[in-house]
């Protein structure tokens, strides 16, 4: 079964388990991975075959070998174990790659969005969804702002993504305090998780930038004060810390973490 076999195949499967109802898009449904990516993307966390599975993996093994994939070897440090990289962090091959989650952690259901959240379970693939929401099933309630769960990366390159809730900020609004400490947890509660995995380096995005609305600079420097201080704290316990990768996607994150580092 070659690729298009594969699509035409899972596009199938989503189609008749909607009662092959199709869904409205702003991209032509000829774009065949588009229109796949959507059906992914609006499927709820239920019962699939396997063999849906197995050609969902095959497929994504394909997608996601014919990108780059990025090392820590393929990056230089700014500071002592923490290094800048600008670009698709479903590209790096580390331990684990952050998701900049929402509440639910079940990942994004509008079609073809381009959050990070969309991005990070579309390349994974359908267990990652059905692993979160287990996980959440067991819980019994949303997770909380600040906090952090794991799950294997399936068919990214990292081993494991840590999904993390970071607080949305009203527009026109300024983070007080009780944001800016929600954010900071963001990150400790990230690295805490990848600590007691014996996980040696992890990834950060821009958590709660961009459509969560935390003011870009701010953001910024409270990742650092958090990555830097829970580093510290490994130094002064003699463990090996962590290597942090803070990954950016836009020129405006990236000057404003250059300019942090660097100072």
């Amino acid at each position: 079964m070659d690729q298009q076999d594969r699509i035409n195949y899972m596009i199938n499967y989503l189609e008749k388990e909607r009662g092959n109802e199709t869904i409205d898009l702003t991209r032509p449904q000829d774009q065949a991975k588009e229109y796949l990516r959507a059906l992914i993307n609006i499927r709820p966390p239920q019962e699939i075959s396997e063999e849906f599975l197995a050609i969902e993996d095959s497929f994504l093994a394909e997608e996601n070998q014919s990108r780059d994939r990025i090392t820590l070897a393929d990056l230089t440090p700014i500071r002592a174990n923490q290094y800048l990289w600008q670009g698709d962090i479903t590209q790096l091959q580390l331990d684990a790659i952050v998701n900049a989650a929402n509440s639910q952690l079940l990942g994004c259901f509008v079609p073809n969005h381009s959050c990070i959240d969309n991005i990070i379970h579309t390349r994974a693939g359908v267990k990652m969804r059905l692993y979160m929401n287990d996980l959440m099933v067991k819980q019994g309630h949303d997770e909380g702002v600040g906090l952090a769960k794991i799950s294997p990366g399936y068919q990214l390159p990292a081993k494991y993504v840590i999904h993390t809730v970071g607080p949305a900020i009203p527009p026109g609004q300024a983070p007080g305090t009780q944001a800016q400490e929600a954010l900071r947890s963001s990150y400790i509660s990230s690295l805490k998780l990848a600590q007691e995995h014996g996980l040696t380096n992890i990834a950060f995005p821009c958590i709660s930038t961009g459509v969560f609305n935390f003011p870009q600079e701010l953001a910024a420097l409270i990742a650092m004060a958090a990555v830097t201080d829970f580093q510290g704290v490994q130094r002064t316990l003699g463990q090996t810390p962590i290597q942090v990768v803070l990954n950016v996607f836009t020129d405006r994150d990236f000057m404003i973490y250059r300019d942090i580092l660097s100072s």
